[in-house]
């Protein structure tokens, strides 16, 4: 009896040699945390956009049967590459993605879908930039907050600077002159009638060697903005921003 007594005592399992399950240390941290995924355009404040990789047709409904809206070139009348503001993306039902981009076409607002494979990556910008026609003031922000506050000239009656939802094309220094002043952007709105950009028919923003017009309507409907303005424009100012004339 003795014996078994012992050979008990020393199966039994000791509450004092044996943690508590609640007692075990926990798994070690992993060396890399990911964080949950988010959708650059879903976040507030930022717009995506890219450029136009080859020549491609822009269609009414993300579908290679859609019809055509425009013919899009890899390059901008100016040279420069052709960008698009990304509006959007959907996959067919084939699996390719489409993205549904604001166009620099007539009429002003016309948007288009993209086979994404005629498009190359996606850059994001964080600011916008406001013209207000009425009280002749662009407004650049950043993060929603104002950046740069100018007053501006805009187009003449029979030449109206257009309003609606644009964005900047691109950036140029090679139209310095006393006209254009040290540099300008070209944007996307379109005039149906005449504009100071070169060839016509697009809308851009530029120096003067007029400031004393400024603030006006005096243009062909391209807004001018006095030089020292337009400097610091062109620091802060990214191409691909949008721009929302009201």
């Amino acid at each position: 009896a003795a014996v078994l007594a012992l050979l008990a005592a020393l199966l039994a399992p000791s509450s004092s040699s044996t943690p508590d399950r609640d007692e075990l240390p926990g798994p070690p941290e992993p060396a890399l945390q990911v964080g949950t995924p988010r959708g650059l355009a879903g976040e507030r404040n930022v717009s995506l956009w890219t450029t136009v990789r080859r020549p491609v047709t822009a269609r009414s409904a993300p579908s290679r049967s859609a019809g055509a809206v425009t013919r899009l070139s890899k390059e901008t009348p100016e040279g420069t590459a052709n960008p698009l503001l990304v509006l959007g993306r959907v996959r067919d039902g084939a699996g390719r993605v489409w993205v549904r981009a604001r166009l620099a076409v007539l009429p002003n607002g016309t948007t288009g879908w993209v086979p994404r494979a005629a498009l190359s990556g996606y850059r994001s910008v964080r600011t916008r930039l406001v013209v207000d026609l009425e009280r002749l003031r662009a407004t650049l922000l950043r993060d929603g907050r104002p950046l740069l506050r100018a007053p501006v000239a805009v187009g003449q009656g029979q030449w109206p600077t257009p309003r609606g939802r644009f964005y900047i094309r691109n950036k140029l220094v090679r139209y310095r002159s006393d006209f254009y002043g040290p540099l300008a952007f070209g944007t996307s709105a379109r005039s149906p009638v005449l504009t100071d950009w070169p060839g016509g028919g697009f809308v851009g923003i530029h120096g003067t060697n007029q400031p004393d017009l400024i603030p006006g309507r005096v243009s062909h409907g391209c807004i001018r903005m006095r030089n020292s303005d337009i400097v610091i424009l062109g620091r802060l100012l990214p191409v691909g921003t949008p721009i929302t004339i009201i």
